[in-house]
Formats: structure tokens, C-alpha cells, sequence
């Protein structure tokens, strides 16, 4: 179906892998515009309730751009790709959760897109940064704005500024990476995570990813009333009144997704 992922399932969640172990899974633009599509599927997909991203093979998870493609690229046409469906926006507003199962280097464009993931999982051998910088660019997919907000400002500017690497510990000491487990653990511990996420109203899961996302965006006034009004909302849901049954008669729920 793709020629630069491929696509699998466990139960209700699927995985993106990306396919270009030679290359140390560097992202194309065409791998960027099969990652929309099949986020796109399975957005659709009602059966899907997590979505993990990670890498084919040892020594990568995303390694970066292909760096081939910019070579001639003028400055109107990168700008132009902005204009079109663009990977790290689709990702940040896809409504489902979204996990990075990282297994490699975790570089550039790589380490953009655990920024707009929800939850990150690193492998003890992976490394990660920003190295725009080394061959005279800088972040082009969300780098200086999502790193700040997550490691700090003076943190993501020694990154960004010094182009440096730093290991999945250290990504882990600052923020970058919420687990780091052994590497042969890393893809039992990701489906751990992502089944008890899934196990959850989809519904309800939607709604608070999407309150916390706010805090990203709102003052704090702006978003306590937005929670609110989404806490609110989860009251007209049949998933709600499940819930609230099954605790009091002390039985699993059973979730429509309504």
C-alpha cells in the first residue's frame, strides 16, 4: 500500500512504521505525505484508538530530512510546502492519541515529530537533537516551538544552537522523553502504555487530549473555561452514563464511542 511506511495492528492499536532502514529511515516528502494518509485512515477507522509511531530496524527512528531534497529547493518553494498539508500539523491535530516508540536516532524532522506526539517512549540506545544548525538551517517543523514549551527555554536554545546530541537519559532528565526503557523492552512497554490508554471511553479520551493540548494555546483563564465547557460536554455522552454505572454497580464499562 505505501512504498515508505508501513502499517500494521495490535487489537485497537496501529502503527506507522517508517520504511527506510537504508537511509536510516530518513523522512521524504513522499514519506510525509503517506504519514498524513494513513493518519488520515485511521482517523476514520472507529476500531483504532492509539496510533505509534516508530522506526523499521535498530538504529533509527527518524534520522532526519532527506537532506538530498534540499539541495535545489528555492526559498518560494519550501514556503509553498507549507501551504499543503503539512506532516507536523496534521500530526499535532490529529484528535487520537499518539505515541513515538523510539528505537534509533531521533534527529531533526525525527525529533520535530515526538514534539507533536502526545507521549514519548525512548529506547536506552536511542539519541536525539536538533542539528539544523551544522549544515546551516534551523528547525523547520515545529522545533523552536514545541521544544521550548516542553524543555524549557534555555534548553531548547543550547539544542538548538549547539546542534548537539543527547542521549535518551538525558532527553529523559529534561523533559524531552517521558520513559526510557531497555531496548528490548521498548516496543512491550510502549503497548503497555497504549493498551491502557485504549482500554478507556475513545470519547473521553479525545476530549481530555484535547483540553490538556489547550493549555498549550489559552491563558489559564481562557483555558479553565475551556475545560469546562469540554467537561461539560462529556455530560450529553452515553459513554458518561456507562462509566458512572459500571463504578457504583463495580463492573467494567463497555464503551460505544457516543
Amino acid at each position: 500500500m505505501y512504498d515508505t511506511i508501513l502499517v500494521d495492528r495490535s487489537g485497537a492499536i496501529a502503527f506507522i512504521r517508517f520504511n527506510r532502514p537504508d537511509k536510516l529511515n530518513a523522512m521524504s516528502s513522499k514519506m510525509k505525505d503517506e504519514i498524513i494518509d494513513a493518519l488520515d485512515h485511521f482517523q476514520k477507522d472507529h476500531s483504532v484508538h492509539v496510533v505509534v509511531f516508530t522506526g523499521q530496524g535498530d538504529k533509527a527512528f527518524v534520522a532526519g530530512a532527506d537532506i538530498n531534497e534540499f539541495k535545489d529547493r528555492t526559498a518560494p518553494e519550501q514556503w509553498d510546502l507549507y501551504q499543503e498539508p503539512f506532516l507536523y500539523d496534521a500530526i499535532d491535530r490529529f484528535p487520537k492519541p499518539l505515541l513515538a516508540m523510539i528505537n534509533g536516532y531521533c534527529l531533526g524532522g525525527g525529533c520535530e515529530l515526538i514534539l507533536a506526539c502526545d507521549i514519548r517512549i525512548a529506547s536506552e540506545k536511542a539519541q536525539l537533537g536538533q542539528p539544523e544548525i551544522n549544515i546551516g538551517i534551523i528547525p523547520g517543523g515545529g522545533g523552536t516551538q514545541r521544544l521550548p514549551r516542553l524543555v524549557g527555554y534555555g534548553k531548547a536554545m543550547q539544542l538548538i544552537l549547539t546542534g548537539e546530541r543527547i542521549s535518551a537519559q538525558e532527553a529523559h532528565r529534561i523533559g524531552l522523553v517521558d520513559e526510557v526503557v531497555p531496548h528490548e523492552q521498548l516496543e512491550a512497554k510502549t503497548l503497555e502504555i497504549a493498551n491502557t490508554i485504549a482500554e478507556k471511553s475513545p470519547i473521553a479520551i479525545r476530549l481530555a487530549k484535547e483540553a490538556v493540548k489547550a493549555a498549550l494555546r489559552m491563558p489559564l483563564s481562557e483555558g479553565l473555561r475551556y475545560e469546562q465547557s469540554l467537561f461539560s460536554l462529556v455530560f450529553t455522552t452515553d459513554d458518561k452514563n456507562e462509566g458512572v454505572r459500571a463504578f457504583l454497580e463495580k463492573r467494567k464499562p463497555q464503551w460505544s464511542d457516543k
